[in-house]
């Protein structure tokens, strides 16, 4: 088959939606598949960008290339699953949550202005409408296919997908927690700051970049270098990371989904995230593979102070994890994505 698999691209930012739909277009080649990554920049801001943005995914004519018809278009998420085809299937990593959930929060963008009103609602209506013309709708999470649901009615089946390959091992765990994220005010990786300010014996690894970075490292201020900043790191050296860490933090606020519970369980680590924290939560279970508690810094401090000192269960629940986390394979994902 000839697959186009859709995503937006932030100029200069490379996460985890960009990740996933890469591998999948190395995944189906692998497979026999003629596969190519379609990408439009994405802008989202001022107001109404959002809906030019959109507009610019509805415009593309995807049916054909060359001359040679494109057999299915896989979309992973907003606004890219607004193109058209006759084989489109929605493959939902989230919507565009600022006009969600994150509407009317300090994550928001939409004023109470009758304009961005309305565009917010124009955006909802065009989540029924784009997503309703898929022949499937897949979800990552629960949590994204029943923030689904409430907003547009639309069944979305469940498809969790593997995290980014890296050459996971385990070795005996050091004294730190490590997080691994976007340096992005949703993370919330302020709160581990926090717990390290409150907890002097805890040691914590911050790989990762992003807008928030330096709000962070004036937070991570006056420490005596218990908090340390490794900016982007290869994937040798992420891997290596993991395989050294005591745990890993994850705690974002109602996440989508996540691919970091996975990369830590498959390195043998426990996950340390909240209990609103959302999708981790599908997988994060407390004293099983991994500690949930309060989104507080005190909490966290406590919860890491519990790891070190029990490094031996620690290692267990990171065992679980990789149980659970071996179960997700791309066979499993493709099979679904092309019956």
């Amino acid at each position: 088959m000839r697959i186009a698999v859709c995503r937006p691209q932030v100029p200069f930012v490379y996460g985890g939606a960009e990740v996933v739909a890469d591998e999948l277009v190395d995944e189906l080649r692998l497979r026999g598949h003629e596969a190519e990554t379609i990408t439009v920049p994405f802008k989202w801001y001022p107001g109404t960008r959002v809906l030019d943005q959109a507009f610019l995914w509805r415009l593309l004519d995807l049916t054909e290339a060359n001359g040679r018809t494109i057999d299915l278009v896989i979309a992973t998420k907003f606004p890219a699953y607004c193109v058209r085809h006759p084989n489109k299937v929605a493959w939902v990593l989230h919507q565009f949550r600022q006009a969600y959930d994150y509407d009317r929060t300090e994550l928001g963008q939409f004023s109470e202005s009758p304009e961005d009103r309305a565009t917010r609602a124009a955006v909802e209506r065009l989540d029924r409408v784009t997503l309703g013309e898929a022949r499937k709708v897949f979800a990552t999470s629960r949590n994204v296919a029943d923030r689904l649901q409430r907003s547009t009615g639309i069944e979305a089946q469940l498809l969790p997908h593997p995290p980014q390959a890296l050459p996971y091992h385990t070795s005996e765990p050091e004294p730190y927690v490590l997080s691994v994220n976007r340096l992005d005010r949703a993370k919330r990786i302020d709160l581990l700051i926090e717990a390290a300010k409150a907890e002097p014996s805890l040691r914590v690894v911050i790989a990762g970049d992003g807008p928030d970075r330096e709000r962070l490292e004036r937070l991570a201020a006056g420490v005596n270098g218990r908090i340390r900043f490794e900016g982007r790191v290869e994937p040798d050296r992420l891997a290596d990371l993991y395989a050294r860490c005591l745990a890993v933090y994850y705690a974002p606020i109602d996440e989508d989904f996540g691919m970091v519970p996975y990369e830590a369980f498959l390195s043998e680590k426990p996950v340390l995230t909240t209990t609103d924290a959302g999708g981790p939560l599908e997988i994060v279970h407390d004293r099983q593979t991994g500690v949930v508690v309060a989104p507080e810094p005190t909490a966290l401090a406590q919860a890491c102070s519990y790891l070190g000192a029990h490094v031996d269960e620690a290692r267990s629940w990171g065992r679980a994890g990789r149980a659970v986390a071996e179960r997700v394979t791309w066979d499993s994902c493709i099979d679904a994505l092309l019956a």
